[in-house]
């Protein structure tokens, strides 16, 4: 199947077939796509914590509302956004980026000054706001990678991120939860949606091309 294909086969899987498990080599390439993901200023402001350890997604379920997804799948993907922009994880961004090139560049270094003025000043919920929607960026890759895989997916922001934090020890971390995905198969007899049609708005009235 083309991409486009795979796009249209996949859906927010409801009923995931908890005796199936996705193989170590999928998983990999899901995770390396969303770690390969765009993010502002290159500073990748989140971490994927990859949770299968039944005991801890028993713990997590109750947090989720229930879901089954997050027990049924064969594992929880989490998305933790940085707490807070801080003039250390800028600083380590920046000379990563510098020891990996193997030089400096002094316009690159402006800007490491530009976002240390900017950005710590905003305050920690103006920055997890910004770090979070990156960590929806590399979500978003790793949605497509598991439709390429065909792995199901289902995303989601039906939990408690106190909850959820609290179980994981995320905020010790200077992390906060921001979205969940659950990965999985779908479980095709006791799924009501996986024969449903995928709706989406026409092109015509979605896309506008201004040229």
């Amino acid at each position: 199947m083309s991409l486009i294909d795979k796009l249209n086969w996949r859906y927010a899987t409801k009923k995931m077939d908890p005796s199936k498990k996705v193989p170590q080599d999928k998983l990999d390439r899901i995770l390396e796509a969303i770690r390969l993901a765009p993010t502002s200023s290159g500073l990748q402001p989140y971490e994927v914590l990859v949770v299968s350890n039944r005991e801890i997604l028993e713990k997590i379920k109750p947090v989720a509302f229930n879901q089954s997804q997050v027990t049924d799948g064969s594992h929880l993907l989490v998305f933790a956004a940085w707490d807070d922009y801080t003039p250390e994880r800028i600083n380590k961004m920046f000379d990563l980026t510098n020891q990996e090139r193997g030089f400096t560049n002094e316009g690159w270094e402006n800007y490491r000054k530009m976002l240390l003025t900017n950005y710590p000043p905003r305050g920690p919920e103006v920055n997890f706001a910004h770090a979070a929607r990156q960590a929806y960026i590399g979500m978003s890759a790793g949605l497509i990678a598991a439709a390429f895989e065909e792995v199901d997916a289902t995303p989601m922001e039906g939990f408690s991120p106190d909850g959820l934090d609290d179980i994981l020890g995320l905020r010790g971390k200077g992390l906060r939860s921001a979205v969940i995905v659950a990965l999985g198969y779908r479980e095709v007899g006791a799924d009501w949606l996986v024969n449903l049609k995928k709706v989406r708005n026409a092109r015509a009235d979605f896309i506008t091309e201004i040229k």
